[in-house]
């Protein structure tokens, strides 16, 4: 019999921890198409694809978009590999309201300002359907001591040594307004002993007036 853990990723994949949270508490259960944006080699979509969901993805990496497609084509061989695609986020192929959840782990930190992490987002939101789901997770100033009174909204070099672009409650929350979203959790923060902070960001698209 193999270990629980062995098991476990059989099944889940690397899966990002507070994804897993989001679909064990229902949240993916009426989805059926998901964006991972910035996808990487698919590690969060192991489940999704072995479940009979409809799987996007996209990164700048072509080598990461050959390895997500191999993994689609074992978990998801009805899949089209063209759902994959090499590209940014601030230019989504995919039309308006086509997908019902995006995904969105540890990739908006890498944007080079404001202006490129809010065309990123804003093209996020833009795909997603009335009543869609936005989970992101990306870098922030919230609860680490050396950045305290260190704006956000900008790349900033963190205590584990790397540069980011991060955020705070504040402009979540400013930007949850402008959109036009519901938050469907508190602001989440994880602290790793003062080195970095990585804060969870889950967002419902309205069903009327969306944008």
């Amino acid at each position: 019999m193999p270990a629980l853990s062995t098991s476990l990723r059989q099944s889940m994949g690397d899966i990002d921890i507070y994804l897993f949270d989001q679909i064990a508490r229902g949240r993916f259960d009426a989805c059926r198409t998901v964006l991972d944006a910035g996808c990487g080699d698919g590690r969060n979509l192991v489940y999704l694809l072995g479940h009979g969901v409809s799987c996007y993805g996209i990164d700048r990496d072509p080598r990461a978009i050959e390895r997500v497609r191999a993994l689609a084509a074992r978990l998801a061989p009805g899949l089209s590999p063209d759902q994959f695609v090499v590209g940014r986020l601030e230019a989504l192929p995919w039309p308006d309201a086509s997908m019902d959840a995006v995904i969105c782990s540890a990739v908006l930190h890498f944007a080079e300002d404001a202006a490129q992490c809010l065309a990123q987002v804003s093209e996020l939101w833009r795909v997603l359907v009335p009543g869609g789901l936005l989970f992101a997770r990306l870098a922030s100033t919230i609860g680490l001591e050396a950045l305290r009174g260190v704006p956000a909204g900008q790349r900033v070099r963190l205590p584990d040594g790397s540069d980011r672009f991060v955020v705070d409650e504040a402009l979540l929350l400013a930007w949850s307004a402008a959109l036009g979203g519901e938050l469907l959790d508190p602001i989440k923060t994880t602290n790793v002993q003062e080195t970095r902070a990585m804060t969870t960001w889950c967002l419902r698209k309205p069903t009327t007036g969306v944008r």
